[in-house]
């Protein structure tokens, strides 16, 4: 391990860990009669509190601190008046800026008592998410990720996707690679120690086709069926994988 390498990492883990901490405190307030704006106030208050920045903040004309995607919403829903209700799911994606490092990461959470079919939804898109990280190692193909997610999925009932994918990550918060979450073992570039980058897969229950919304940014279902969606930040190791955006306490949301 290059002193380049453990220094990159070392800083990642500072703006992830961060990151993981900031979806740790949010999660408190997740709950019936909230505004998703609220939520998002909070996100912009811890990070600032701890020493960070947060990097969807104007980012390419972005209004607001972190994305809200409740139930069909796909990604990066606006904060907003919206106030969450019994039986919601919600993503809420956060990346955070520490001595110019970013660290990106979403979790799910429940709203209340959810259905069944949520749950379900839920907890494969969580176990696509880890199933795809932990084959992780110098010398794979990205295409093996994309697989491994995808195989695990599509065996649920379930779609991946493909409007959007994970990225490589560092001080920039979006360049090469794209990590597709669906795929072919032995296609794409191959991985190298030290390569840092998320992996999010979106879980759509019924089909995988998505819209844009008139905001530019909402990412919906087409067939306005739920969607989930779980992210890491992770960096390869000459033998494996780190995950630099761990929570301390739980990734999983409470069943």
């Amino acid at each position: 391990m290059s002193n380049n390498y453990k220094e990159k990492f070392d800083q990642m883990k500072i703006a992830g860990g961060l990151a993981a901490d900031t979806l740790d405190e949010i999660g408190k307030h997740v709950k019936s009669g909230v505004t998703t704006s609220s939520l998002d106030k909070i996100c912009y208050e811890f990070i600032k509190d701890h020493g960070g920045f947060s990097a969807p903040l104007y980012y390419k004309g972005f209004p607001k601190s972190c994305c809200t995607s409740v139930n069909h919403v796909v990604c990066h829903g606006i904060p907003g008046d919206k106030y969450l209700k019994e039986g919601d799911i919600i993503n809420i994606d956060v990346t955070c800026i520490v001595n110019e490092w970013h660290g990106d990461t979403s979790r799910m959470f429940f709203v209340g008592e959810t259905s069944v079919k949520s749950k379900n939804l839920v907890s494969a898109t969580y176990n696509s998410m880890m199933k795809g990280i932990s084959i992780i190692k110098n010398g794979i193909h990205l295409g093996d990720i994309g697989d491994a997610i995808q195989t695990y999925v599509e065996a649920k009932g379930f779609s991946v996707v493909r409007d959007f994918c994970g990225h490589g990550i560092g001080k920039i918060f979006h360049q090469s690679p794209n990590v597709l979450h669906y795929g072919k073992k032995g296609e794409g570039i191959k991985l190298e120690t030290g390569m840092t980058f998320t992996v999010e897969p979106m879980i759509n229950e019924g089909v995988y086709s998505t819209k844009l919304l008139k905001d530019g940014w909402t990412a919906v279902t087409k067939d306005k069926s739920l969607s989930a969606q779980f992210e890491h930040t992770v960096g390869v190791t000459s033998n494996g994988f780190e995950i630099f955006t761990a929570s301390k306490k739980n990734d999983q949301p409470s069943y």
